[in-house]
């Protein structure tokens, strides 16, 4: 059987890439990741939020090809259940679910003042309004699944679901010098800490494609 693929663009600018391609890594599926340049068409308006991606990231396995990031964690749910992508429990499932939708549907101005750039490094940063909004809301969410779960990530001992959609915020937060508490400062250190996290911004940093817009000051 052929082995399974990953589509994925930018390692630097692509926030959903980043959720699908650490779902997979999670999962322990056995998959070989291809990747769109962000000069492809349809990979530059994702990464510029000028449409919804139908593109990436995608994945194919076993004759199935899932395109959506929750599509893709709920598929690798279903097919490698014991990784354990989302909780055992079905209260903390309903949880996860939860706030993994809000990060899939939400956040819009955050996403849109300070996008993903792994290279990037803005201290004084301005923050607006809307996004600090998004920031506080982000915020409790971490300290709330914490405290509930334990910790050390959302929803116990191991990184899953919750987490892997969350991760990309981490990244903002570095890169923008946004301020955190004790408790979300540690938790998304150990995203960033995280073995899959270290390689993909090795990655990043190595990709030579730059959109100019993702880079410009705001």
């Amino acid at each position: 059987m052929p082995r399974a693929t990953l589509t994925i663009s930018s390692r630097n600018y692509s926030s959903w890439s980043l959720r699908g391609w650490l779902l997979a890594r999670m999962s322990g599926l056995d998959f070989d990741t291809v990747v769109v340049p962000p000069g492809d068409a349809s990979s530059r308006k994702e990464l510029l939020l000028l449409s919804p991606s139908i593109l990436v990231p995608c994945l194919r396995h076993d004759g199935v090809t899932v395109w959506d990031t929750l599509a893709i964690g709920e598929y690798l749910h279903e097919i490698k259940p014991k990784a354990q992508l989302l909780p055992a429990a079905r209260g903390a499932r309903a949880h996860c679910r939860a706030v993994c939708g809000e990060m899939h549907s939400g956040f819009a101005s955050l996403r849109a003042a300070l996008p993903m750039n792994l290279k990037g490094d803005s201290p004084g940063f301005r923050i607006w309004e809307r996004a600090q909004a998004d920031i506080d809301r982000i915020t409790e969410i971490w300290r709330d699944c914490q405290s509930t779960y334990g910790g050390p990530f959302l929803f116990g001992e191991r990184p899953g679901m919750g987490d892997a959609m969350y991760a990309p915020v981490a990244t903002r937060f570095l890169t923008y010098h946004v301020a955190l508490d004790g408790a979300c400062g540690a938790y998304a250190s150990r995203l960033l800490a995280l073995p899959d996290m270290q390689q993909w911004k090795q990655a990043a940093l190595a990709e030579p494609d730059e959109i100019e817009e993702l880079d410009m000051e705001f």
